[in-house]
């Protein structure tokens, strides 16, 4: 899981111009910088070092962008993913949310947006250490939401950060709605349509964790937002 302190960055750009520029950019603003020039590198970089986030172009020599975030998805569920690409088609936004990437950016973009999208979602995955230990039932559930853990007659699963923090959200409002626009705010940091399908893909993972017990349910209000019950 991630913390602010370090602000370590893997980023994964082939345009050696881009790339250094971006590099020194990030420096200059505090960062420490690895800069990988294919998907192979930045893979082989990721597996030795640790890292706060990674910037990942889409279009890499020897392991696309897509497929180089699927990889480092394996390895570490938890950690930040920003894609940079020259493609703007609305096809290749949803396979970067869907495959768990946490912002889409279109070249050019401009390098304080950035930095001022890096900042704002390193903080929202955080981790929490001066707080005690948050428990919540739910149904037959119990949901640590510092340790990120579901467990339900003594079998326990993990969850991914942002799982954990939409979950948390419907749970400190259950049994009332829960409008879209306030999660997509609280947890991606904007309110668009491609956030707003990626929110789909969280619920319906949430949904599945939530499966054993079929007391606990998340509804759909359409349009509207998601109501969490479990009928206590």
């Amino acid at each position: 899981m991630s913390t602010l302190t370090t602000k370590n960055i893997l980023l994964v750009e082939d345009d050696p111009n881009l790339g250094q520029v971006l590099n020194d950019f990030l420096e200059l603003e505090g960062f420490n910088v690895t800069l990988a020039r294919d998907g192979e590198a930045g893979f082989e970089e990721f597996s030795k070092s640790k890292f706060n986030i990674c910037l990942l172009d889409v279009m890499l020599p020897k392991m696309d962008g897509f497929s180089l975030g699927k990889k480092i998805r394996k390895k570490d569920k938890d950690i930040p993913i920003i894609f940079l690409t020259a493609k703007s088609l609305k096809e290749d936004k949803l396979k970067g949310f869907d495959l768990g990437g946490d912002d889409y950016i279109t070249k050019p973009f401009d390098e304080d947006e950035l930095v001022r999208r890096i900042n704002a979602i390193l903080k929202r995955t955080a981790v929490v250490s001066d707080v005690s230990e948050l428990q919540y039932k739910l149904g037959n559930f119990v949901y640590n939401h510092v340790n990120l853990t579901l467990n339900i007659s003594g079998q326990e699963s993990r969850i991914t950060q942002k799982e954990g923090e939409v979950l948390f959200m419907l749970l400190q409002s259950k049994n009332n709605v829960v409008r879209r626009e306030d999660i997509l705010v609280k947890v991606w940091g904007e309110n668009d349509y491609f956030m707003g399908r990626s929110l789909d893909v969280f619920i319906t993972k949430l949904r599945k964790h939530l499966k054993p017990d079929p007391q606990v349910k998340i509804e759909n209000v359409h349009g509207v937002g998601f109501i969490l019950s479990d009928d206590n």
